[in-house]
């Protein structure tokens, strides 16, 4: 079996290579000076937001490829920035959902920015028109990407379901919440089975099975979009990268999400082979199709 990261919190065999080999151990190195300097998850989180500023403005001036390099630098020192928070909320016991929260708003806010910044720079109607609905394809594929990532790490750990918050709560977070953990009563029960006497075995089987899906779903990192757009960007066509988030990673969310609902399903009728079909989405699954 693969090791964990070494701060416990990611399995390393559905992680972005990126992430594994360089944004996340300049993360870890920069983990003690700023515990040292008493810095907070929720300040590294907008620091962050502001260094994804520079590398949005940055991306926007299309007229030097030299401008695009600049962004690509400023967005890897905004990702490690983004993987830092994470670190230190773990380190010092401050995770929350006001936390959580604020981490993927500032995650959304710096590549709103980006399009922004972009868009600005082209300054056509048709251009704006491809950015809303990139940016709106991206908030779901994020969003999604997010959940299942965090539901992955959660049920191989054995570990509780985050907190969510209640109905006298920061009515933000409920918002954040109601988006970003959505699909728990799609999988909820899954999410029960793993409680009952067959849960060692349904989570080892998971723990293995839910690999492939979860890589396919690895596509929609950040990483990989910060990547996608430094390309179309350096090609002088940043709608190139649009396009990709609409017709190529739209279908990657839809695949990998069905994929897994599937994985669940086959592990489900392997142990109860007597429980009766259910639906999948839109499907009708019969024993033998999910056996």
């Amino acid at each position: 079996m693969t090791p964990p990261s070494p701060d416990g919190s990611r399995d390393r065999r559905i992680e972005d290579p990126t992430n594994l080999h360089l944004i996340h151990p300049l993360a870890r190195r920069m983990l003690g000076p700023a515990l040292r300097l008493g810095m907070s998850a929720n300040a590294a989180s907008i620091v962050g937001l502001g260094v994804g500023a520079g590398a949005a403005w940055a991306f926007g001036n299309l007229s030097d490829w030299r401008w695009s390099i600049a962004g690509l630098l400023l967005a890897a020192a905004w990702l490690v920035l983004d993987g830092l928070d994470g670190m230190i909320a773990r380190a010092t016991g401050t995770s929350s959902p006001l936390g959580r929260m604020l981490d993927g708003l500032c995650d959304h806010g710096v590549f709103l920015l980006m399009y922004v910044a972009v868009a600005l720079s082209i300054g056509t109607a048709q251009v704006w028109a491809l950015a809303i609905v990139a940016g709106a394809a991206h908030a779901v594929q994020s969003s999604l990407y997010e959940g299942e990532r965090a539901r992955y790490h959660r049920r191989i750990k054995g570990g509780p379901k985050p907190a969510i918050a209640t109905a006298d709560g920061n009515p933000l977070v409920r918002l954040y919440d109601a988006v970003a953990f959505g699909m728990d009563r799609v999988t909820a029960r899954f999410d029960a089975a793993l409680e009952g006497p067959e849960g060692s075995r349904l989570r080892a089987g998971y723990a293995d099975d839910a690999v492939p899906p979860m890589r396919l779903l690895a596509l929609l990192t950040a990483n990989m979009r910060v990547m996608a757009l430094f390309g179309a960007c350096v090609l002088g066509r940043p709608t190139l990268f649009w396009w990709a988030e609409i017709v190529v990673m739209t279908p990657v969310a839809i695949i990998g999400i069905v994929w897994h609902r599937r994985v669940e399903s086959r592990l489900l009728a392997r142990a109860h082979p007597f429980s009766p079909p259910r639906k999948v989405g839109a499907a009708l699954l019969s024993k033998d199709q999910i056996g």
